[in-house]
């Protein structure tokens, strides 16, 4: 069964490892630690000098050459145990003695501490040289380089909030995708397991099967007109219960998409996220595994080449054929397009005030970028067909047209959709030399950006400048997101006091209203 713990954790390690956060070294050491090779080293180290001996006496001892013996002590090496054995016969000790956990003495704490510092990722991220640890360096020496050690785990660990860390994220993540051709072989078949539970064998998944889906997995379906106004859905998994809005979502027929989300995390065994990358990453796999239940892989492929036959792609057609949102289909077309259709593709969502705030590309097109390399939270070309569409007086048919930039020429088709938050654009994209496979290609609208060029868009004309430049004082009115690109908690974005409480007023009667003991 594919929504078996087992199944999932396997799912969710296929796709990306769970780490904590980069920069972390290793703890110090504790007495209830399980000891090392660095304590083991050290406490042979401490016993063969209180005896007297040198590395040359104890090595003669256990039959080794000197070199081994201080590999060994500098915990460059596991000991084996007969080893081990061996050394406290000569050394008068128990094995108990070198397995301590404890370092034998306060000099020798600092010292393990440093050596993990140097071999952890911070340090080796910073780019400098360790220092040798030896008796010539002094204690006080060995206690200020470790307290600015801490200093910058603390300073990193309060980046890991900032939008800064953010971008960071987002475009490594961006990274990673485009190396995958933003397709996820694991989920795909998570996603074939799943639907291959419930019987859905072909064709669009409706409403009802999505719901027979979460009743496999276990849970039961409430809608509700007092959902968190920070949530799309909340998941009682005490009760088994899945919460979702008695009104749906403005724009969608129905909340096939919310659910299936949560349904998704919880088949791949999210669970909090540490740092700001994961969380982008748990959206990621659970948008996509989402859209892999609502446009299977089998059934979606064929309907894209049978569409590629027929140099006549549209996304709208695949929106249309599989009851999704144009976004959804925009989505799974840029998952499916490389791996099975040999075309690479671009994706871009931009809201009506010209901000990026999804993209994806594995075909060469250059996003505008920030100084770290992040897209999200910049200025969109206004020549781009993203920003062109907003001018188009017909939103009911598909609006295309051909831009030429420094990176080449592009074809781009794009729809606008009307949210909460204001109208976003969703467009598609793909070089020349591939637009021979799709609908729309046909059209002679065409514009050229210079961007990232300021005399494209971004200067305003010198007249302009010379009249009303040193007279302007516009007061910005930036989005929250900006101000905050993690907010506070473990959800960013979900106030979980509201979730709490919403959950408390519909827990069923007689549920439990406190954790489980042990």
């Amino acid at each position: 069964m594919v929504g078996s713990p087992q199944n999932r954790r396997t799912a969710r390690n296929a796709t990306s490892s769970r780490s904590t956060q980069s920069g972390q070294s290793a703890p110090g050491p504790t007495t209830d630690a399980e000891p090392d090779a660095l304590t083991i080293g050290r406490r042979v180290r401490y016993l063969r000098t209180s005896k007297g001996m040198t590395l040359e006496d104890l090595a003669a001892a256990i039959d080794r050459a000197p070199s081994q013996i201080s590999t060994l002590e500098n915990g460059k090496r596991e000991p084996k145990f007969s080893q081990l054995q061996a050394i406290a016969r000569a050394l008068g000790a128990g094995v108990d003695d070198l397995l301590s956990a404890e370092p034998p003495s306060e000099r020798d704490a600092l010292e393990i501490e440093l050596e993990r510092v140097q071999r952890g990722p911070l340090f080796a991220s910073l780019g400098i040289d360790g220092v040798r640890i030896g008796k010539s360096l002094p204690s006080d020496a060995l206690g200020t380089i470790l307290a600015l050690h801490r200093e910058l785990e603390r300073l990193h660990t309060e980046r890991a909030a900032t939008p800064e860390e953010a971008r960071r994220a987002n475009g490594e993540l961006r990274d990673e995708m485009r190396a995958k051709d933003n397709y996820l072989p694991e989920l795909e078949q998570v996603a074939k397991g799943l639907l291959a539970d419930v019987g859905h064998t072909t064709g669009p998944l409706p409403q009802r099967m999505a719901a027979e889906i979460a009743a496999h997995l276990g849970f039961t379906l409430h809608y509700v007109s007092d959902l968190p106004h920070s949530t799309r859905s909340v998941i009682d998994t005490r009760n088994r219960r899945l919460y979702l809005p008695s009104k749906g979502f403005r724009g969608r027929s129905n909340t096939r998409s919310a659910l299936l989300q949560a349904l998704a995390s919880h088949v791949l065994d999210h669970t909090e996220p540490g740092h700001y990358g994961e969380f982008l990453r748990q959206r990621v796999e659970a948008n996509y595994l989402a859209a892999a239940l609502m446009v299977p892989e089998k059934p979606g492929v064929k309907f894209l080449r049978d569409a590629k036959d027929e140099r006549a792609i549209a996304i709208e057609d695949l929106r249309d054929a599989f009851g999704v949102s144009f976004e959804t289909a925009a989505h799974r077309f840029t998952n499916l397009a490389t791996r099975h259709l040999g075309i690479p593709v671009h994706f871009m969502k931009v809201h009506e005030s010209g901000i990026l705030h999804k993209a994806y590309e594995n075909d060469g097109v250059r996003f505008p970028s920030d100084a770290l390399g992040a897209v999200e939270g910049q200025h969109v070309c206004k020549q781009w067909t993203a920003r062109q569409v907003f001018d188009v007086e017909d939103r009911f048919n598909p609006y295309a047209q051909y831009t030429d930039t420094p990176s080449g020429t592009y074809w781009c088709t794009s729809r606008v959709e009307n949210t909460s938050d204001g109208a976003f654009s969703v467009s598609v994209g793909v070089p020349f030399a591939d637009v021979k496979w799709f609908s729309g290609r046909e059209t002679t609208v065409r514009s050229a950006s210079r961007c990232p060029d300021e005399s494209c868009c971004r200067r305003p004309p010198a007249d302009l400048t010379e009249k009303w430049g040193d007279f302007a004082w516009p007061s910005a009115r930036p989005h929250a997101s900006m101000l905050a690109a993690m907010p506070s908690g473990a959800y960013p974005g979900v106030e979980t006091t509201e979730v709490y409480r919403f959950l408390e007023r519909h827990a069923p009667e007689g549920s439990a209203r406190h954790a489980p003991e042990g």
